[in-house]
């Protein structure tokens, strides 16, 4: 069966590089399911769960921003968070939600909010695959 090298990539590091059956990802215009030989494409990456399928087994990273380049052969995905459900700590990830929703309530300028949005994207991330790998 054909496969696809899933690479990951954040400023501080290769967080995944794989051969794998599957990738579902979080795009801007919605989920996109990418298999091997898909059609290129270049696009973005909205914060979010990637579920990646690999040997009849599914496993989840929660993943920032960013941009991804699809080939027939390769999923590159250049991220500015990328976690794997087993190296999320719920606790601190629920405590950062509830820091962002707060300073949201607070009057900041657009930059702040723009900051701010995205650290509650990185916390809703972490905690939905978190939470779904705990089940």
């Amino acid at each position: 069966m054909a496969t696809l090298k899933l690479e990951i990539v954040t400023p501080d590091a290769k967080v995944y590089s794989e051969d794998v059956d599957m990738v579902t990802l979080p795009g801007v215009e919605g989920e996109m399911g990418i298999f091997p030989m898909h059609v290129p494409l270049l696009t973005q990456l909205a914060a979010g769960e990637v579920a990646v399928r690999k040997g009849g087994q599914e496993s989840f990273l929660a993943v920032g921003d960013g941009f991804v380049e699809i080939t027939g052969e390769s999923v590159s995905i250049l991220t500015d968070m990328a976690i794997k459900a087993e190296n999320i700590d719920e606790a601190k990830a629920e405590e950062a939600r509830k820091r962002a929703e707060a300073r949201l309530a607070e009057h900041l300028d657009d930059e702040e909010v723009a900051a701010v949005n995205a650290s509650l994207a990185h916390s809703l991330a972490q905690l939905k695959v978190k939470r779904r790998s705990s089940k």
